[in-house]
């Protein structure tokens, strides 16, 4: 009867549940996926209210509207200057706006990829 008891300690022991590495895989892939959507709209955020800021005419000055346009100047890429028409309130609303547009859609093409190459649903 000892021996019983110890072989039925040493099975609890040594089962283990075993990982279903498909689906941890697909729930790390949804989590990237979602902070890459998430950034990207940050992105387009600060994009979007930088054309407020100008639209509006925003006091330049101010700490706020300073810290905002050095973030889009930064995350305009090459866009800044696509279009130069002689307004300069409707050039920073087209090529701004465009930027905006391309983070949106950048984000939101890689989180796809992401979910699919991760296996996500």
């Amino acid at each position: 009867m000892g021996e019983h008891a110890e072989s039925s300690e040493e099975t609890r022991v040594s089962r283990r549940a075993a990982v279903d590495w498909r689906r941890t895989g697909g729930r790390v892939a949804s989590l990237v996926a979602s902070i890459v959507r998430w950034v990207g709209l940050v992105f387009a955020a600060f994009l979007v209210i930088h054309v407020i800021f100008t639209v509006g005419s925003a006091n330049p000055d101010n700490g706020i509207v300073s810290f905002v346009k050095s973030w889009a100047d930064s995350l305009a890429l090459g866009f800044s200057d696509l279009f130069t028409p002689s307004d300069q309130k409707l050039r920073v609303l087209v090529n701004y706006g465009i930027a905006a547009i391309f983070w949106l859609v950048v984000s939101g093409i890689l989180a796809k990829v992401i979910r699919r190459v991760g296996g996500a649903s």
